[in-house]
């Protein structure tokens, strides 16, 4: 018997675990990004053209199609699906407080991402996390996803967009 005999019988259990934590291991953060790249997102979601395509050309695509999903761009929220992000695919709808998106972070231990989107819904313990820790570029990144969600619910409710039947 070699020394590989027990990995055979190992439980269907733990392989899914395995490939669970993989899957953990692979996902981006936020945090995973220099503050320079940051700022670009940030303009990006300002609505700024050429830093979305500063993102596009310079190897941060994933970042563009994000501020697309948060500006509610549904094929930039399918790109993140289908290329390798679905965690910032799912953080564009724990921002718009989707319940199984905040279950899916929470369930995939992506803590920051979870806190982040807790934040962009203006939930006070989220804030004050970030306030504590002196994280000032995602607050202003926070503020400005705060904005864009304001701006998306009066947008909804304008009496003068309603159709007509």
């Amino acid at each position: 018997m070699d020394n590989y005999e027990g990995i055979r019988n190992v439980s269907p259990q733990l392989s899914i675990i395995n490939y669970q934590l993989s899957i953990i291991n692979l996902m981006k953060s936020l945090l995973d990004y220099d503050p320079k790249v940051l700022v670009a997102f940030l303009k990006s979601l300002e609505g700024d053209r050429k830093f979305s395509d500063f993102l596009m050309n310079n190897g941060y695509r994933e970042l563009e199609a994000l501020s697309s999903a948060i500006h509610s761009n549904e094929a930039a929220l399918q790109w993140l699906l289908e290329n390798g992000y679905p965690e910032f695919a799912v953080l564009s709808n724990a921002i718009d407080n989707e319940d199984a998106a905040i279950a899916w972070l929470d369930k995939y231990h992506c803590t920051f991402l979870a806190t982040f989107a807790a934040a962009c819904r203006k939930e006070t313990e989220a804030i004050k996390w970030f306030a504590d820790n002196d994280l000032r570029l995602f607050i202003l990144i926070i503020n400005e996803i705060h904005h864009i969600l304001l701006y998306q619910s009066w947008d909804a409710s304008d009496f003068h967009k309603f159709r007509r039947s």
